[in-house]
């Protein structure tokens, strides 16, 4: 029985946010909008794969996010990954994130800012040029 677990490849829609992950990597990526009908749905299978990693290995996880908007349930789900980041950097483990938002939208950069205020783990806020 192998103790590894399925990658994640979760195509985004409207509502919901594309989500891939690559063990082998140590990466979890996710891009788009956030506030899809049933975000624990969602994010459940997220927090297992994250939980499952850490638990489990021994590398690096880095965390590359270009996540547009997020719902109060979304923020929720968020926190409790980046919890469980900082549990993990705690003991030694090297984890990070990188946030890559569009320039013109303050919005998401803020809410970035401030999920970064409670990490201690290397957290970048990138803007990137949106499309004119």
């Amino acid at each position: 029985m192998t103790n590894m677990i399925s990658d994640l490849d979760i195509p985004g829609n409207q509502s919901s946010p594309a989500i891939q992950s690559d063990w082998q990597a140590g990466r979890l990526a996710m891009q788009g909008d956030s506030y899809p009908e049933n975000s624990y749905e969602l994010f459940d299978q997220v927090i297992h794969w994250v939980r499952h990693f850490l638990s489990t290995e021994q590398r690096p996880l880095h965390l590359e996010l270009a996540l547009v908007y997020l719902n109060t349930s979304s923020v929720k789900a968020m926190m409790d990954i980046f919890d469980l980041l900082e549990e993990a950097f705690a003991t030694g483990r090297e984890v990070s994130v990188d946030w890559h938002y569009d320039a013109r939208n303050e919005r998401i950069a803020e809410l970035a800012d401030e999920f970064r205020e409670d990490c201690s783990y290397p957290f970048a806020i990138t803007p990137v040029k949106g499309e004119p």
